[in-house]
């Protein structure tokens, strides 16, 4: 039994991919896919589902699976279901919602990124300020701890600014900043706040309000779901947008920034995901958004003490360098090993069953900042809530072995 209820060899149970034998710390790449989710995902794919609108069963059972996905997600992260924008992924979103933000910018408004997120919430804003003509300000990631502090947000807002982009929990070396310390910021500048939730969502409680996100974006396949994406905001707020679309398409909010028909058996995984998350500890009671936040205590405890563990271990590893020390942390990490390209460290691993991965992980600015970038980036590993003491003990000696090449 883990901590608070997290019993890790049955969650182990239910995620029939992990029969593979290897030790799966990519988990930050996507994680691997219980079987509540793909047997959710298969039902849907049997029954007779069809478009929405029709006065038939079929589709109403499209209708009824856009709705069930939409509460699901507006439980993991305090929203309501009216504000649950779906979409292929992240990035596609991302580019949306900028494009039609970007509609109201003028030349000499500005935008604020970061250096440590993900280039998906970094490049469309820059593309759409180029078009545009507004000025982009960064924000600076500490190259010693890996921390983006907060105070510097008051040298980059002005009455000018009109959205702040920042990432909930670093994608590479799992760096939570204040995202709320930032959202206070913007908004007393009365700018917007994009949120980035992707990293974070399967190891932290998500709460938009909280975060002061007025847009919250996720990838369920992060949190053992299918490959959806989703963007969560105040309806009230995405009245007031107006994406391209086409004509005869609904002018609802959400439907109207959702183009073409949504992929109906992927988003049947989407509850099942949830619900996956919310069942996690056997002390969950209540809503499922009240299960949601015991569980996932239960999940940051038990990643938390394996990765204390992990971190602590290849730091005392004289020909291993892990990036950064951040102050609040997901449980994921990079690191460069003595006279080895990390490409040659993750095909070691991988020969010796671990899934590791290398390169800059899409945080491009990030590792161009911490120098890395020349040397093919660094390798990662990052912990989920089915890995175990023992695959973190095997990991460790692995990384440890790789000293005596």
């Amino acid at each position: 039994m883990g901590d608070g209820g997290l019993d890790v060899a049955r969650v182990r149970g239910l995620f029939p991919a992990l029969a593979d034998g290897f030790v799966h710390t990519d988990g930050p790449a996507g994680t691997l896919l219980p079987e509540s989710v793909a047997r959710a995902v298969a039902h849907a794919m049997r029954l007779p589902v069809a478009n929405r609108g029709g006065v038939f069963p079929a589709s109403g059972r499209a209708e009824a699976i856009v709705s069930a996905a939409r509460s699901a997600v507006a439980d993991l992260v305090g929203g309501t279901p009216a504000g649950v924008i779906f979409g292929a992924n992240m990035t596609t979103l991302t580019y949306r919602i900028a494009r039609t933000l970007a509609r109201t910018w003028r030349p000499g408004d500005e935008v604020v990124v970061s250096r440590l997120d993900h280039d998906a919430n970094i490049r469309p804003w820059l593309q759409l300020a180029e078009e545009t003509g507004v000025l982009v300000r960064w924000a600076e990631v500490d190259i010693e701890t890996g921390d983006l502090p907060a105070w510097q947000y008051d040298q980059l807002l002005t009455e000018r600014t009109r959205l702040v982009a920042v990432t909930a929990a670093s994608n590479a070396i799992g760096t939570r900043p204040d995202v709320a310390a930032i959202a206070a910021r913007a908004h007393a500048v009365g700018a917007l706040v994009y949120v980035d939730a992707v990293h974070a969502a399967p190891h932290v409680y998500l709460d938009r309000r909280a975060l002061g996100a007025d847009f919250l974006a996720l990838s369920a396949y992060k949190w053992c779901g299918p490959h959806v994406g989703a963007v969560v905001a105040d309806p009230a707020l995405l009245g007031q947008m107006w994406p391209d679309k086409v004509l005869p398409a609904s002018d609802r909010v959400p439907e109207r920034f959702e183009t073409g028909t949504p992929p109906f058996e992927l988003l049947a995984g989407v509850p099942a995901a949830v619900d996956h998350l919310a069942a996690l500890s056997a002390d969950g009671t209540g809503s499922r958004r009240e299960r949601l936040q015991t569980s996932m205590a239960a999940v940051a405890a038990y990643e938390g003490e394996l990765f204390g563990w992990l971190d602590d271990a290849l730091r005392a590893m004289r020909h291993v360098q892990v990036l950064g020390s951040p102050e609040d942390r997901t449980p994921t990490l990079s690191f460069t090993v003595a006279n080895l390209a990390p490409r040659q460290v993750t095909a070691e691993l991988s020969r010796r069953g671990i899934c590791a991965w290398d390169g800059d992980y899409y945080a491009r600015e990030l590792f161009d900042a911490l120098g890395v970038n020349e040397a093919g980036g660094a390798v990662r590993l990052g912990l989920a809530h089915y890995n175990t003491a023992e695959e973190v003990g095997y990991v460790i000696d692995a990384v440890s072995a790789l000293r005596l090449r």
